[in-house]
């Protein structure tokens, strides 16, 4: 296959008539996992994405790729013990998304660091050979010199350990590329509206090109719905009356100056006033503040963070920094949805009781449904998501190349993600970027004109929110920004695609933008 993504190239291929054995309904983390652990048996698949990859849950994370010290607390060592293996095996596979990153835990009572050390080193000791680095119980002059950001009155020492960081959006193009060059027939920007039936077993569905409006069908032996915190929508296509799966809960996010902070670290705090966890993580010359965890019953594509959690965060970061960050402060801030597992029997009412671990379930139709988990564990939910179905005489068993090695798990090699020559720590082909127009004109740092075209050309971004918020990252990091690059960015994006890009689209991101700002008095 084509090293890069090529749109028309991939819809063409779909619209064949092909009968494939898979085909994946979303495009985030789940869905792309599956579609590349499926494509590299050697596996005939399709994935369709309704909006762009990773659009939802799977662009809106910590951009954290841990263990989950939580659940150490928690006793739950075999899901540790799991995403810690994932966690090596990610920053093996992709060096130029993901990176090791060190966290200071400051403590303001003098209990706080021995306490906390103690369960870090039992943190350690599960990652075994696939530690990034000891923990380390640190003088509170030593904290202060890694977190020169760091609240001095009252600190009490501190600790340090190590997880790691990525770049979520990024990975999910490049598991995109990497699935089409194994095989995968990926689209985004094509929504399901419908499930096709033979003697009530699911065949296939019927899909929308959302950029054209073109409509087609494709059969599959085998269906999965992969839509995150969305997947009863398309289970209801089916059942309407079927009990809700998904307990959704957001989590909250604000990006403020990384001198907020300062240094390299990140900085934790395990217990904040409501018995929550804060984050202050540097990324991409920002730092991060968040996240919440709060219940909602409605599934916005666009969700905004309420009041109250815009408040609590700021509140608490206040706490543990020298300078504490006020609304003004902020230059964006975004939410994601969490797809939280319900029970099969209902469901508790604090999404804080709920799993975090994912869940398959198979309908009588034979409809697949997974859900839940996290980007760390992306790779053990495909390789169970197969394994199911093959059990179900769903899918033939095949050996998989990207199934975890943890204890007990068959042991089999990885399948290394697409990198070109000269990729660098966004994800571009540094050398298809030189040759494209506008190589040397850079439209803010960090986004070059060649880096737009390079995004419409090869990796299939046809909206300007594929370009900036996903593609690069700039509406994460500086909304306002990435207001006023709108019309120059789609500018260039129209001469690639040989069309204007519409004013109401332009318009539309402008709003998006506002709303990620949302500076000023409450509203």
């Amino acid at each position: 296959m084509p090293p890069l993504l090529d749109r028309p190239t991939l819809k063409r291929r779909l619209q064949g008539g092909n009968r494939f054995d898979l085909l994946v309904i979303g495009g985030g983390a789940t869905g792309l996992g599956l579609a590349l652990d499926a494509a590299s048996r050697g596996l005939q698949v399709a994935l369709l994405e309704a909006r762009d990859f990773a659009e939802g849950t799977s662009s809106r994370s910590t951009k954290l790729v841990h263990g989950g010290v939580r659940y150490l607390a928690q006793g739950r060592l075999g899901l540790v013990r799991e995403a810690l293996h994932e966690r090596a095996t990610l920053l093996a596979q992709a060096p130029h998304l993901a990176q090791p990153l060190a966290f200071v835990m400051p403590g303001f009572a003098r209990w706080e660091a021995p306490f906390y050390g103690l369960g870090l080193q039992a943190y350690d000791a599960l990652a075994g050979s696939r530690s990034l680095g000891r923990t380390e119980w640190l003088s509170s002059a030593r904290v202060r010199t890694l977190l020169p950001g760091v609240r001095h009155a009252g600190l009490h020492g501190g600790v340090r350990y190590w997880d790691a960081q990525f770049d979520d959006a990024r990975l999910a193009i490049t598991l995109a590329r990497t699935a089409w060059q194994r095989g995968a027939a990926v689209l985004n920007h094509c929504a399901v509206t419908g499930l096709l039936h033979e003697a009530e077993r699911i065949t296939g569905v019927q899909a929308v090109d959302q950029i054209d409006g073109d409509t087609f069908t494709l059969t599959a032996r085998c269906v999965v719905n992969a839509t995150g915190v969305w997947v009863d929508a398309i289970r209801h296509l089916e059942t309407p009356d079927a009990t809700p799966m998904v307990s959704p809960s957001q989590g909250v996010h604000l990006v403020v100056d990384a001198g907020f902070l300062g240094g390299d670290h990140a900085l934790l705090v395990p217990r904040t006033a409501d018995g929550r966890v804060l984050f202050a993580v540097p990324w991409l010359g920002k730092v991060l503040l968040g996240t919440t965890d709060t219940p909602r019953n409605d599934l916005p594509i666009e969700p905004q963070p309420f009041e109250a959690e815009i408040d609590f965060i700021l509140r608490e970061a206040g706490r543990c920094l020298q300078r504490a960050p006020g609304r003004e402060d902020v230059r964006s801030m975004w939410v994601g949805l969490r797809p939280l597992v319900k029970p099969e029997q209902g469901a508790s009412g604090s999404t804080g009781a709920l799993s975090r671990e994912h869940a398959v379930r198979i309908a009588p139709s034979g409809l697949v449904t997974v859900t839940g988990g996290k980007w760390t564990t992306y790779r053990a939910m495909a390789a169970d998501v197969l394994a199911r179905c093959a059990h179900a005489a769903l899918l033939p068993a095949a050996p998989s190349t990207a199934a975890p090695r943890w204890a007990g798990a068959p042991q089999h090699g990885t399948v290394p993600l697409s990198r070109a020559p000269g990729e660098h720590l966004y994800g571009n082909d540094i050398t298809t970027l030189r040759a494209l127009p506008g190589a040397d004109h850079w439209l803010c740092p960090g986004l070059s004109e060649a880096m737009v075209r390079f995004a419409v050309r090869h990796e299939m971004a046809r909206h300007l929110s594929d370009v900036l918020a996903r593609r690069s990252r700039l509406l994460f990091l500086d909304a306002a920004l990435a207001e006023q690059l709108a019309a120059p960015v789609a500018q260039i994006m129209g001469s690639e695609l040989g069309r204007p890009v519409p004013d109401a689209q332009v318009e539309a991101f402008r709003a998006l933008a506002r709303q990620y700002q949302r500076r000023g008095a409450p509203r």
